[in-house]
């Protein structure tokens, strides 16, 4: 079992390095080559700036089993496909049974957008942010670990 990040514009990479290594587990951060990442408990996989380059790459190291972090649901929706764990970098977990619903909001969304209006608003990110994150990315890791 391994992580595998959506690195590029990931907000809490150290969390997910700092939780991964006091639990000894493989961590895996994908970029593109317009990003600059160090490694320092992770490895780190530098692709092309092809469109979804990155998300290919994830999904070509994806296992069952296995944990990815990604803001992106239709790179959710494939993790989920190969029987692996998905969350984003606010701890919501996406499941079999709200990948749907999400899917659906986004392609929404997305209409609303091309109409002209605007969606959502953007915040800054919180400590509480970072520690609900933190909370529900170390009981998803303690999950997969008693299934591996």
């Amino acid at each position: 079992m391994k992580i595998l990040v959506d690195a590029d514009a990931c907000p809490v990479k150290t969390i997910i390095e700092k939780v991964a290594k006091s639990l000894n587990i493989r961590v895996l951060m994908v970029i593109d080559t317009s990003h600059i990442l160090e490694p320092g408990y992770c490895e780190v996989i530098q692709v092309s700036k092809a469109p979804d380059a990155v998300d290919i790459a994830l999904i070509n190291r994806t296992e069952p089993g296995d944990i990815v972090v990604t803001q992106d649901y239709g790179v959710a929706t494939m993790v989920l496909g190969k029987k692996a764990f998905a969350i984003n970098q606010n701890g919501r977990y996406y499941t079999e049974d709200n990948i749907d619903l999400m899917l659906f909001e986004r392609h929404l969304a997305g209409k609303q957008r091309r109409a002209g209006s605007r969606t959502g608003t953007i915040k800054k990110r919180s400590k509480e942010d970072d520690l609900h994150f933190e909370t529900a990315f170390l009981r998803l890791c303690s999950q997969a670990l008693l299934k591996g």
